[in-house]
């Protein structure tokens, strides 16, 4: 591939960026974004065919897949989301036996699906979900971008989620 990505990155992130911005996408997010679509194509050189076209078009087209692939994952979290209140009869102040057994049991499930995450998993989930930081500040706590942060954080729900689902 013939393509300078630094020059091609000093002249068109910060529209890739701005374009990412008009799709809804936060700033940080956005430029996260950006980045990764370098890194895509630096990883993954388009195909010969594609190299002589419009360099410009091609990234603009790669920060879209991965804004694309970006809101999926999000909504996808959405989806396996465990509600607030799930946590909420575990400190009711007067439960019956029943639901104290329940609830230990529900607990005890949950503390197992987090020992059994990777350490990475379960930090960015225990950071999140327990800490109360957002996903962007998880990923610069963890030094890695918000995009995998997302996919780490959704893993430890659906792995928790499927854990739940057996009791």
């Amino acid at each position: 591939m013939s393509w300078d990505l630094q020059e091609l990155f000093r002249l068109y992130a910060k529209g890739i960026v701005r374009s990412l911005r008009s799709r809804g996408i936060d700033p940080e997010t956005a430029s996260d974004l950006a980045q990764d679509a370098f890194l895509k194509v630096l990883a993954s050189p388009p195909p010969a065919s594609a190299a002589s076209h419009n360099p410009k078009s091609y990234l603009y087209t790669v920060a879209r897949n991965l804004s694309i692939d970006h809101y999926r994952r999000e909504r996808s979290l959405r989806r396996v989301d465990l509600p607030q209140n799930a946590f909420d009869a575990i400190i009711d102040p007067s439960p019956s036996a029943e639901t104290i057994v329940y609830d230990r049991q529900r607990l005890q499930l949950v503390e197992q699906a987090l020992a059994e995450l990777p350490r990475r998993v379960r930090e960015a989930f225990q950071l999140h979900r327990m800490g109360g930081l957002t996903i962007s500040e998880v990923a610069q706590k963890l030094g890695m971008s918000t995009t995998r942060t997302w996919v780490l954080i959704r893993d430890a729900y659906e792995h928790i989620e499927d854990r739940l689902n057996g009791l």
